[in-house]
């Protein structure tokens, strides 16, 4: 049975990729008890009912989470199933608005400002975020683009074993929190001083031809593809679901996104993995 547990941060989005997730077939359940999950499991395994995709949201409502999580995963995977951990992650000031805009008090706050009690879920589930396959910051995605996200993340996990994201990002708008590789692209030339190619983005040919036309460019892109293509393939031997890749420019529309375009046709061919590209900062002007 494959079995997707989704946590995260109070006001990240996990309501919305249990939404999307029922909607893609799978037998959601949300707060559940943490210590009952391994006999909904067997419930399901031995249902009338063919259930072979569930999802579990679980979050700071349940207390025994901490203490049992990590027990009662090793438990379920014993017994044969593919777990996988997706943690959804957003910045203090993304999920502080987040609460304003709906009205609703954190449910660590008791008394006390948003901005604390945020601080308090971050600090207690730090050991969970580490636990995580997948780290999803939604600080600049709106409901539909979660959503968007969350079918593409599952859809592409089930055609192949490991799943990289291409994440390409502007420094001048933060480092992105779900990175496990971060490449900082700077160093190259940059297409925004050139006046003809400012309004295009990296997708374009010409900002293509323009860096390649750069030996020092070129070198630094085969050497970068070169360790991808080495370093992809031990995380598929460990058993890695996911595996982001950040590339970073200054404003997140030319090089980088012109890279991690290059990095995904270099992917193509790899076994056991798929590579697909997120633009983060494209629209940005």
């Amino acid at each position: 049975m494959h079995v997707v547990i989704v946590t995260g941060l109070s006001g990240s989005g996990k309501s919305t990729a249990i939404r999307v997730l029922e909607d893609l077939g799978f037998y959601c359940i949300d707060n559940l008890p943490v210590v009952l999950t391994p006999r909904f499991i067997d419930l399901c395994e031995n249902s009338e009912e063919e259930i072979t995709r569930v999802a579990l949201g679980i979050d700071l409502r349940e207390r025994a989470f901490f203490a049992d999580y990590p027990a009662v995963i090793d438990e379920i995977r014993r017994a044969g199933h593919h777990v996988e951990i997706l943690y959804l992650d957003a910045g203090d000031d993304v999920l502080m608005r987040r609460f304003s805009e709906t009205r609703r008090p954190h449910p660590l706050a008791q008394g006390r400002s948003a901005s604390e009690g945020i601080r308090d879920e971050r600090s207690r589930l730090n050991v969970i975020r580490g636990m995580a396959d997948e780290i999803v910051d939604t600080s600049d995605m709106t409901v539909h683009e979660l959503r968007q996200f969350f079918m593409g993340l599952t859809r592409g996990r089930s055609r192949s074993g490991l799943v990289i994201t291409l994440l390409s990002f502007g420094y001048k708008y933060g480092v992105p929190v779900d990175a496990d590789l971060m490449f900082d692209v700077r160093c190259l030339p940059n297409p925004h001083f050139v006046p003809t190619l400012r309004a295009r983005t990296g997708r374009d040919r010409a900002v293509a031809r323009f860096m390649e036309k750069d030996a020092p460019t070129r070198e630094f892109m085969d050497r970068l593809e070169e360790y991808v293509r080495f370093v992809v393939p031990h995380y598929v031997a460990e058993g890695k679901s996911y595996l982001t890749i950040a590339i970073g420019c200054t404003g997140g529309r030319h090089r980088s996104v012109m890279i991690a375009e290059r990095l995904r046709r270099a992917l193509a061919d790899l076994a056991g993995a798929r590579a697909r590209v997120r633009h983060r900062d494209i629209a940005h002007v």
